[in-house]
């Protein structure tokens, strides 16, 4: 079961990684846009998805050990 749990892990970092690039490219368009309110909603809620992420992975590699 732990090699699955790592698996599983490597996954959600994978993800985490994919939301931080998403969360770069979001303060990126709050840069240049004049919309920056809508960017800047995007970015908090990227934020809040990429920490919870970083929790999950942490939980299922505290769980394989």
């Amino acid at each position: 079961m732990s090699e699955a749990l790592d698996g599983l892990a490597d996954e959600v970092a994978q993800l985490a990684e994919r939301v931080s690039d998403a969360l770069f490219g979001a303060v990126r368009a709050q840069l240049r846009d004049d919309d920056a309110d809508a960017a800047k909603e995007l970015e908090r809620r990227l934020a809040r998805v990429r920490r919870s992420l970083a929790k999950a992975e942490a939980l299922l590699r505290g769980q394989s050990e």
